[in-house]
């Protein structure tokens, strides 16, 4: 198990990485789930991949403060709603299917805003 984990770790690294350069790919759930393949396979690429000086910043805002930045959301929102108007506009599948996956959409959507943009300020 230990690994097809890292294996599978190794995967999402790569998903990740290509989703740097293809704006229709997101990066940082690939590298969260490759971070987690690597917790329970290999503490060595998990420290590597948590102390990243690329990666690493927005895998610790999400595991010290469940943050999704800014950026982050507008990308993610704006790909629903072009996704969400695709799928109206242009699909050809029944009502029932359309609204199933609207509603998976706005569930996601819903997620993305509840989490904060920015951790608490420190007190100082």
């Amino acid at each position: 198990m230990k690994y097809f984990l890292l294996s599978l770790g190794w995967l999402f690294f790569a998903v990740g990485v290509i989703g740097v350069f293809l704006p229709v790919l997101p990066t940082t759930p690939f590298m969260l789930l490759a971070l987690w393949c690597f917790s329970k396979s290999s503490e060595r690429f998990h420290s590597w991949l948590y102390n990243h000086k690329i990666f690493g910043p927005p895998l610790k805002l999400w595991d010290q403060n469940r943050v999704i930045p800014l950026r982050a959301k507008i990308f993610a929102l704006s790909f629903i709603a072009i996704s969400l108007a695709y799928l109206f506009v242009f699909s050809n599948l029944v009502l029932w299917v359309k609204l199933l996956a609207a509603t998976s959409m706005l569930a996601g959507a819903i997620y993305v805003l509840s989490k904060p943009s920015k951790p608490p300020a420190k007190n100082q």
